[in-house]
């Protein structure tokens, strides 16, 4: 798993925001300033769809104002589920998006958990961090279902404690 003082790896993916999907790598959507990155196992899945994302939504105001350059939500899935996704939940405009259909940036950061047992394949780990110019500052990664170490509660916290 990447750890703190680690560079944001380069890995191909897609970009997904208000202007549509574009081809670009992880460091170039993830160097640039104060980035809050949060990975979800998948869009539209329950506790993704319920509890992790709309929290980064509605907290989107505090978390600028805390210093946040650039909110980014990843998960293992293709640049036409994550525009919807990101539609259907009101994020678009609000939080960039990543899609990494082939799990590479979830694989290149430590950060891929086998649900196949579930029938989802190779997902993400529901995690975030804080990155600073490229750099990871701090990593949160959940031990247990549900979101906590890694919703937006908690990396607020975070950036309190960081900012202090």
């Amino acid at each position: 798993m990447i750890d703190r003082g680690s560079p944001v790896p380069s890995v191909r993916v897609k970009l997904v925001g208000a202007d549509g999907a574009t081809d670009t790598t992880s460091d170039a959507v993830l160097g640039t300033g104060l980035v809050v990155f949060f990975a979800v196992p998948g869009a539209f899945t329950p506790t993704c769809h319920v509890n992790h994302l709309p929290g980064f939504v509605a907290n989107e105001a505090k978390l600028r104002a805390a210093g946040v350059d650039r909110i980014v939500c990843a998960a293992v899935n293709d640049h036409h589920v994550m525009k919807a996704w990101a539609e259907a939940s009101g994020a678009l405009g609000k939080i960039d998006f990543i899609a990494d259909g082939n799990a590479e940036l979830a694989e290149a950061l430590g950060l891929s958990k086998d649900f196949s047992g579930s029938g989802m394949g190779k997902r993400f780990a529901r995690s975030a961090m804080l990155i600073r110019n490229g750099i990871v500052d701090a990593v949160f990664v959940e031990d247990a279902p549900g979101v906590n170490a890694s919703g937006a509660p908690a990396i607020l916290m975070a950036l309190e404690v960081a900012n202090s």
